[in-house]
């Protein structure tokens, strides 16, 4: 008497267990993956353009101009806080169901990243203002493209929408300056 398969042509489960651990392992490192990637893309802009000399020079910054090293921080926060959505959203399948979530992601990583060299090192604040706006506007679009699969992801990405709200801000005040 032949033994018994299951149908569907897949193992049965319910005997062994190994499978069962190694779902959770993989969240885990695909989380880690999701969350690094972006911190130390903006870690290493901020390491090698960060310097703050120019942002430094910059006479008679004002109350809504925060110290450089708050600036940095704050980045590297949002862009976990990014990598923490994208996985939020990738983790329900979302950055194949909704078209424009993966290139509006990959987008706002790679605007979010070149802010320290266009003002701090290249000194162009009218250029880097342009970038802070359209990174608004990804991160605006990241947000209601998130949204649809993950409302937490979706206010995550609200809370990055704000900071590049606040940096456009900070931007064009050093315009002035």
């Amino acid at each position: 008497m032949a033994s018994r398969a299951p149908k569907s042509g897949k193992a049965d489960h319910r005997r062994s267990t190994p499978g069962k651990s190694i779902r959770p392992m993989r969240a885990l490192r695909s989380l880690a993956v999701s969350l690094m990637i972006p911190f130390s893309l903006n870690a290493a802009m901020i390491f090698l353009f960060g310097s703050g000399k120019r942002y430094e020079e910059f006479p008679d910054k004002t109350l809504w101009v925060p110290p450089l090293w708050l600036i940095h921080s704050a980045s590297l926060g949002s862009s976990l806080l990014m990598g923490l959505a994208s996985w939020l959203v990738w983790a329900r399948g979302g950055l194949h169901l909704v078209s424009d979530a993966l290139p509006l992601y990959v987008a706002q990583v790679s605007l979010g990243i070149v802010w320290d060299p266009l003002v701090l090192v290249i000194g162009s604040c009218w250029v880097g203002f342009v970038f802070c706006i359209i990174n608004f506007g990804t991160l605006v679009a990241c947000k209601s493209s998130f949204q649809k699969v993950n409302q937490l992801a979706g206010d995550i990405a609200n809370i990055c929408a704000m900071w590049a709200a606040f940096l456009t801000f900070v931007t064009l005040q050093l315009s002035f300056l």
